[in-house]
């Protein structure tokens, strides 16, 4: 098996298995939406699409934010911890984000696509090892170095290698990064704490998430590992 990683903005090159990673926020906040009890959620690149889709059927919800802020007009931001209390059974939403659906909607050439967060990390682990592919992309979408990101393709790799790792080195490359310290800034609105100290609560959740395309969709789904 080999594991190649790529950035954003080369998802063209990507082949294979391609992991997406958004580790703050989107595949945070997906992994709290689908254990609210979200059936699905559709990755888009654009608000308009995401208002566009909406319009079409409005028992969507629609969920995201622009340059890390809300957007007026959907229903939840990018932020897992709106997610922690709710319950969502059956509800299917749309995501919009800056970084993560970008390498969503990019990788959709993919001859298998999930994504992932540390959340589900062990679940995305054993998901791959079932799919045994020969080829694993890592996408990091992340701004700046994107290293919150570069940390969970890290720990996956060694993982896969068979490598004896530590999770704490890598969790604290996720609040080391520029992204993370900006969750410790009170001065950033929109940038919540508490967001943070859920994105690095490893293996809380005991599923991947999978993306399959269905009539032009590109449709996110939990797949619980027995």
């Amino acid at each position: 098996m080999k594991c190649q990683i790529y950035r954003r903005s080369e998802c063209h090159q990507a082949k294979g298995l391609c992991i997406i990673i958004d580790v703050l926020r989107a595949f945070t906040t997906a992994a709290f939406a689908f254990a609210a009890g979200a059936k699905e959620i559709i990755f888009v690149s654009t608000q308009e699409e995401a208002f566009q889709k909406y319009e079409n059927d409005p028992t969507l919800m629609l969920m995201g934010e622009t340059f890390g802020r809300p957007i007026s007009g959907f229903h939840f931001g990018n932020s897992p911890a709106e997610f922690e209390d709710l319950s969502l059974k059956g509800h299917r939403l749309v995501q919009r984000t800056s970084a993560g659906t970008q390498g969503v909607v990019g990788c959709r050439h993919a001859e298998h696509l999930l994504v992932a967060s540390f959340v589900v990390a062990d679940a995305t682990l054993e998901q791959i090892k079932q799919l045994s592919p020969s080829h694993v992309s890592f996408i990091v979408t992340g701004m700046e170095d994107g290293d919150e990101d570069l940390a969970l393709a890290d720990y996956l790799i060694a993982r896969l290698q068979g490598q004896e790792v530590s999770s704490s080195s890598f969790l604290e490359r996720v609040k080391g990064s520029p992204e993370g310290k900006a969750f410790a800034d009170p001065a950033l609105p929109g940038f919540a704490a508490r967001d943070l100290e859920l994105a690095i609560q490893i293996d809380r959740f005991p599923f991947a998430m999978e993306v399959i395309e269905i009539d032009g969709n590109l449709i996110g789904r939990p797949v619980y590992m027995s």
